[in-house]
């Protein structure tokens, strides 16, 4: 689904930006600089025994820390390869957004919020397509993740 209607369906504000297309952090910092609001990476991982999934959002500054985020987790984490994207959020390799969480009909994935990502007054994600950024205030943000009714926990 299209996460501007699920927003738009759940009555969720949000201001659409258009900018060039981006495929990397860099090339976010130069086209989306002028966009408000805390802009972030988004990392969708697997557990390697367990085989949970995680999707994790962190502050576009930062660097994940794996290390530190298998210990909080007491397991041990890696990428998820392409094929389980597309076939657990629908997304590809470089578009990944929590706005994937949509199309997690089974409900599979563990949302990992970095907390200077929660406690925003304003957070941008891309709508799963590379070419716009939607800016959402603290309010909607939480209201669209409560929508979709996953387990969540908040890192640091």
């Amino acid at each position: 689904m299209d996460p501007k209607i699920y927003l738009k369906n759940l009555n969720i504000e949000f201001k659409v930006h258009t900018h060039k297309a981006v495929f990397t952090g860099p090339e976010a910092a130069i086209h989306c600089n002028h966009i408000n609001g805390l802009h972030s990476k988004n990392l969708f991982l697997k557990n390697k025994n367990k085989k949970k999934f995680y999707l994790v959002i962190i502050p576009a500054k930062d660097n994940l820390d794996l290390t530190k985020l298998n210990s909080i987790l007491n397991d041990k984490l890696g990428l998820a390869s392409a094929d389980r994207l597309k076939n657990i959020l629908n997304l590809s390799p470089g578009s990944v957004s929590p706005f994937g969480l949509i199309n997690d009909k089974d409900k599979k994935t563990i949302l990992l919020i970095h907390k200077d990502v929660w406690i925003s007054e304003v957070v941008t994600f891309h709508p799963n397509i590379n070419t716009e950024t939607l800016e959402l205030t603290q309010d909607a943000f939480r209201k669209y993740i409560a929508s979709l009714d996953i387990e969540y926990k908040i890192i640091d």
